[in-house]
């Protein structure tokens, strides 16, 4: 078993396990066997078979990403970031998905995961939850990538379809969602027997408008007998809002309540449009309270939301009821610490309060947060005992100095360029900067070539309406005027052929 010290460490975020918070540790050393970390304090004079000079180093906890769909949305690059529907209450996600979605060649999913873990891992993320339908190869690239592996293979009982731009309806199958919930389960079952140890499942009934409430139920018992966590996204739209009042007469959280799906054990997906949110408008203001008086998780993905000109609208408000918040990346980029800062500065704006949503807050919530909604106490902390899952920040990065604060310094400065070194269960998976399990590049090229498939195949669908190039309407202007004197009209051209 090989034992790496880090000496002399600058900073280290150790745990406090009496206040059950991080805290700065000042010149102290770090040491871990095998996959987990054997001592924290001042200083170690053990055996050790490798010593890393911690001058200029601080060494953080590795992120805890809960919510994430690596596989997919990375081939929406340049197709999303501007796309929402007003007809949807400027959600596009119901648009896209029924247009885009079904074109995406599943023979390239597996690029599409390799090149998300690269940069996940690269923004520090060593706990993954993955939730996607099941293809060929994923539990390859899962093994493939290093990472702390959560897989949440995806099931339903219908699925969304469109026949005009307002309206979203739903095409049953339920035979079909019977096959897909047994083969999740196995799948779920496989993945925690791998060898590694580095692999888990999560039951992860897709949406709650799109899965039968039986379905719900059965799959909330599985998980309870079986040990494994439960999520499914909920409360992420006004338009799924409004299709669960008129099912059921109440808002989805409250649905979930009645039926006793909420409490530890539970991740909601999002659960950014609650009663009181002002995009909803509702009578009831206890959403809030009915996911946190039972210890509910909650997975906060500020960036899609925020394109859509939304966000949570009380991320200290869930903090207080008792919600276990944790953060996920949920699409492009996959920057946790992004969305940590995202999480933190929407925060404060929504509130009117530049106290709240602070960046303590947030880092737990992407750390230990993350943990506990998991049911996990062994990772997400730096403590004697705990997993090796470790980020090696460099505080003598341009973008760092001056580190008086490493975490601030992070996340609302250098970000995931202060990244050196990623540790995941103790084997190194980023040195310098650089991923040493996965071909970034190489999967990320293969990406292009499965987008323009996926492109040329939504042209029926008016693709040029879904997403235009940012610079097409510049352009157009542009010729507007510059055609009107003939010296230009060269440049008019190479532009056009450009765009």
């Amino acid at each position: 078993m090989t034992i790496t010290h880090f000496k002399g460490v600058d900073w280290i975020v150790a745990w406090d396990a009496a206040r059950e918070s991080h805290i700065y540790l000042r010149g102290g050393d770090l040491v871990f066997e095998g996959n987990s970390i054997s001592f924290i304090g001042r200083q170690y004079f053990g055996a050790r078979d490798t010593v890393v000079d911690g001058d200029g180093l601080c060494l953080m906890p590795g992120f805890v990403d809960i919510h994430a769909h690596p596989a997919t949305e990375i081939f929406y690059r340049g197709l999303r970031e501007d796309h929402s529907v007003p007809e949807h209450y400027m959600t596009g996600l119901y648009e896209r998905s029924c247009a885009y979605s079904p074109h995406i060649d599943r023979a390239l999913l597996p690029f599409g995961a390799e090149a998300s873990y690269a940069e996940l891992m690269l923004s520090g993320v060593t706990t993954l939850v993955d939730i996607t339908a099941p293809y060929p190869g994923w539990m390859d690239v899962m093994v493939k990538s290093g990472l702390r592996m959560f897989a949440a293979p995806t099931f339903e009982t219908s699925s969304w379809y469109r026949e005009n731009i307002h309206q979203l309806k739903f095409d049953e199958d339920i035979p079909k969602g019977e096959q897909m919930f047994a083969e999740a389960l196995d799948l779920v079952e496989e993945a925690r027997r791998h060898p590694s140890g580095r692999l888990d499942g999560i039951i992860s009934p897709s949406t709650i408008d799109k899965v039968l409430p039986e379905m719900l139920l059965e799959s909330r018992a599985e998980a309870s007998e079986r040990g494994f966590v439960w999520t499914t996204h909920t409360s992420q739209s006004v338009l799924e809002f409004n299709i669960m009042v008129e099912r059921h007469g109440v808002t989805p959280i409250q649905f979930l309540a009645e039926r006793d799906l909420l409490g530890e054990g539970t991740i909601l997906g999002h659960a950014i449009l609650p009663d009181s949110s002002t995009w909803i408008g509702w009578h009831s203001r206890n959403d809030i309270e009915l996911i946190g008086d039972v210890g509910t998780g909650v997975a906060h993905c500020p960036t899609p939301f925020m394109r859509y000109g939304t966000t949570m609208e009380s991320f200290g408000h869930y903090l207080d009821a008792g919600v276990v918040m944790g953060i996920g990346t949920d699409t492009i980029p996959h920057n946790f610490i992004e969305d940590m800062r995202s999480a933190a500065i929407l925060g404060r704006v929504a509130e009117h309060d530049g106290n709240t949503a602070s960046t303590g807050d947030v880092f737990y919530a992407g750390t230990a947060g993350g943990a506990k909604a998991l049911m996990r106490d062994d990772i997400g902390r730096l403590a004697v005992g705990a997993k090796a899952d470790i980020i090696v920040v460099d505080c003598t990065h341009p973008m760092m100095l001056p580190a008086r604060d490493p975490v601030a310094c992070l996340l609302h400065n250098a970000a995931d360029r202060a990244i050196r070194d990623v540790y995941i269960d103790g084997q190194q998976t980023i040195r310098g900067g650089e991923v040493l399990t996965l071909n970034h590049r190489g999967a990320a090229e293969r990406i292009v070539e499965g987008q323009a498939r996926m492109e040329a195949a939504v042209q029926a669908f008016s693709h040029d309406r879904l997403s235009p190039r940012v610079l097409d309407a510049v352009a157009r202007n542009a010729a507007s005027s510059w055609t009107q004197s003939g010296h230009f009209k060269g440049k008019v051209k190479k532009l056009r052929q450009l765009l």
